[in-house]
Parts: structure tokens; sequence; C-alpha cells
């Protein structure tokens, strides 16, 4: 089974930027989709960015395209969001995510992290 550990949130300017990470461990993270969802108080988890197992395909929302950018380390089984021009509704729990295929949805991952925090200050 694959642990995922998220770090690098915080409170932050509007405008300004934030790098998150995720580190995954056990069973082999290499052969994982990993993607990044957030989750805003009263609101639906919903999705951010995502990344393939090899080839550096990435997709990502329409709200954050052009702002964040999703990579990944595969020897080191890490994946970071740099979150640039950060904006208000910004604002969220951030998890990491990992599963068997590519997908915008929660229910197409099967390990989640526990979340870090972004808040966005205007």
């Amino acid at each position: 089974q694959v642990q995922l550990v998220e770090s690098g949130g915080g409170l932050v300017q509007a405008g300004g930027s934030l790098r998150l990470s995720c580190a995954a461990s056990g069973g082999t993270p290499s052969l994982y989709v990993m993607g990044w969802f957030r989750q805003a108080p009263g609101k639906e988890r919903e999705f951010v960015a995502a990344i393939t197992r090899s080839f550096g395909y990435t997709a990502y929302a329409d709200s954050v395209k052009g702002r964040f950018t999703i990579s990944r380390d595969y020897v080191e089984s890490t994946m970071w969001l740099q979150m640039n021009s950060l904006k208000p509704e910004d604002t969220a729990v951030y998890y990491c995510a990992a599963g068997l295929g590519i997908s915008t949805i929660p229910g197409g991952y099967n390990y989640w992290g526990q979340g870090t925090q972004v808040t966005v200050s205007s």
C-alpha cells in the first residue's frame, strides 16, 4: 500500500507563491498516476492537477491552468505543485492522491494524504 504525506502549505498574500510537496512511500509509487485535489469549507473536493507515471503528461483544472505547475521525481517518489499568482479563491486544504489511471474525479484515486492547508489573503 502507498502512503502519501503532503507538506509545504501555509499563509501567503495574494499574488504570492507556494510549493507543495507529496512524498510517497510503501508499495510501488512509481506505478501510480498522482494528482492534487483541494477542498474548501462547505465545498466538495475538486480536481487541481494530475501527472502520469511517466513521460510528463499533465492535466490541470481551468481555474489553475497557467498559474500552477505539477511535477514529479520518479526516482525519489516525490510530487510537487508549484503555485504562482495565488488568489484568495485558492484557499483550501490541498490533498495528494495516487491512482491507477489519470482522472479528474476523487473516485479515480485509491490513496490519499491527510492534506495541507493553503491560505491566501487579499
